[in-house]
């Protein structure tokens, strides 16, 4: 029978895995949201009104 406990103590996650989180984790991803928002505020601005809308 497998001892788990005994299996866990000897885990030790891949360098991989860990580089991966640490880039996942810390690496400020812009979502649809941030990018609706940032065309939208663009929108505004004085030099895309132009009286044709």
């Amino acid at each position: 029978m497998i001892d788990f406990d005994a299996e866990l103590k000897k885990f030790h996650p891949s360098l991989e895995i860990e580089d991966a989180e640490d880039a996942i984790y810390n690496h400020d991803v812009s979502d649809m949201m941030d990018l609706l928002l940032s065309i939208l505020n663009d929108k505004s601005r004085p030099e895309y009104n132009t009286g044709n809308n």
